[in-house]
Order: structure tokens, then sequence, then C-alpha cells
């Protein structure tokens, strides 16, 4: 008895190792499938405000699939969520400064 208690152990195993291995495989997919829409997105001659909107779009979402699977954030605590959002609120307030503080051509003084 204790055999079949072992071996349905080691299948149950086997098979979550199987199952974070496919979601491994399938965010490098998406990973390379977004970095040849980058590479494409450069071969084609947008606007400078729009290429770069599309850049950083297409970076964002490299960077969440990144950071969820790789560094394993999508199973953390919501104090983590919190502290994450709160960086990324940080970091739009950094980027929108220089347009707050630019009006009409002239630096506000």
């Amino acid at each position: 008895m204790a055999s079949d208690h072992a071996t349905d152990m080691t299948s149950d195993h086997a098979v979550d190792i199987d199952k974070h291995v496919r979601v491994y495989i399938t965010v490098f997919v998406a990973l390379m499938v977004l970095t040849i829409v980058t590479v494409a997105i450069s071969r084609y001659h947008f606007p400078v405000p729009i290429a770069v909107t599309i850049a950083l779009v297409v970076a964002t979402i490299k960077g969440s699939l990144v950071a969820c699977y790789f560094m394993h954030l999508i199973s953390e605590k919501k104090l983590i969520y919190a502290v994450l959002a709160l960086t990324v609120a940080f970091f739009a307030v950094l980027l929108a400064l220089p347009v707050l503080t630019y009006s009409d051509g002239y630096w506000i003084r």
C-alpha cells in the first residue's frame, strides 16, 4: 500500500512540474513574439510619439510577463502588489513631471 501512495505522489509531482514547464515555455514564446513585434515595428517609419507609445506598451507587457512568471510575483501576497502599484504610480508621476512643467513652449518659472 505504501508504494501505491508514493507512486501517486510522484505522479502528481511530475504533472505539477510539467504544468509549470508548459507555463514557462508559453511565457518564453510570448516574449519572443513580442520581441519580433518590437523589431517589426521599428522597421516602419511611424511618427516618434506613436513609435515611443508602441515601444512602451510592448515593453510594459514584456516586463509584466517577466515579473509575474519568472520572478514569481503572480502568486505573491497583497502587500507585494501594493508596493508594486506604488512603484508604478511614482514612475507615472516621474514620466508626467516634464509634461506638467512645460507650457506653451516655455518652462514654468
